[in-house]
Order: C-alpha cells, then sequence, then structure tokens
C-alpha cells in the first residue's frame, strides 16, 4: 500500500471524512519531501482548485496534526512547517539541520553509531532523573548551510 492509500484508509478508520480539501492536503503530503507551511500548502492547492480556502487548509492541518498523521515544526521562521509523521512517510526517524541565512531545512537521519548512542544514554539518564518515560525526541541544529557559507 503506498503512503497516500495508507493515510486515506487511516483517515477512514478514524471517521475522518474524506472530503476534496482533505484529500489534496494528503496529495501534496505524500508527493513531496519538502517541509511545508500552511500556506505553500494552500498556494498549490489553490492552483488546481480555487475553491479551497486558506482557513480549511489550516483546520485540516490542526486535525492531521491532532492524529499524529503531520507532525508540526517551528523552526524560527514564523511560520510553523509541517510533514507526514514517520508512520504514514518513507522519511525514518530524522533530525534537522536549519540554515538561519536562507531557511533551508536539510533532514538528517545518517547518524553515526556514538551519536546514536549518546541520544539513547541521554534519554535513560532524563528518564531516570525525572522519572519520565520518553516517547520520542525532535533535534534541530541551526546554523549556516554550505550554500550560504
Amino acid at each position: 500500500m503506498n503512503e497516500t492509500s495508507n493515510l486515506l484508509s487511516r483517515l477512514s478508520s478514524l471517521g475522518i471524512r474524506l472530503t476534496p480539501a482533505r484529500e489534496e492536503v494528503v496529495n501534496i503530503l505524500t508527493a513531496t519531501d519538502e517541509h511545508l507551511s500552511a500556506e505553500d500548502i494552500f498556494f498549490r492547492i489553490h492552483s488546481k482548485d480555487p475553491s479551497i480556502g486558506l482557513t480549511t487548509v489550516y483546520r485540516t492541518l490542526e486535525l492531521f496534526e491532532q492524529n499524529n498523521i503531520v507532525t508540526k515544526f517551528e523552526f524560527g521562521h514564523g511560520r510553523a512547517k509541517f510533514e507526514l509523521s514517520e508512520e504514514f512517510s518513507h522519511k525514518k526517524h530524522h533530525h534537522h539541520l536549519v540554515c538561519t541565512k536562507c531557511r533551508k531545512i536539510i533532514d538528517y537521519s545518517d547518524f553515526l553509531n556514538e551519536e546514536q548512542e549518546y541520544v539513547e544514554k541521554t534519554e535513560r539518564g532524563l528518564e531516570n532523573k525525572y522519572a519520565f518515560k520518553i516517547n520520542c525526541h525532535i533535534i534541530h541544529f541551526y546554523g549556516i548551510c554550505g550554500d550560504c557559507v
């Protein structure tokens, strides 16, 4: 089953009505590896179907976030960015490298063994110190990309 079919099936199983706008948002999210803002998604939809408004896109993304279909990120650019959650994406767990100059976002998933061991050790330490069960983590590194140096 491809990402789009998997996602549409999940929406149906959750009792979420599959409106044309929701299907378009799904199509856009599954067709790209980019981190898109609601406005980015709206402009892509609007060129195909001008009857779908920005408010509808925002509501759809909010619904998808509440149901763990998308993950919302704040990278400090003034606009939240969205990507499909790991369950519905071909991407595996990754971190982000964020260029503070051009705002490019690079997915980083080719972790070294030492990096993975360090993060796992940090998680275990935090769990023990604070009696807190960690389910996941998000790491963003900010700097200047190779194109902007």
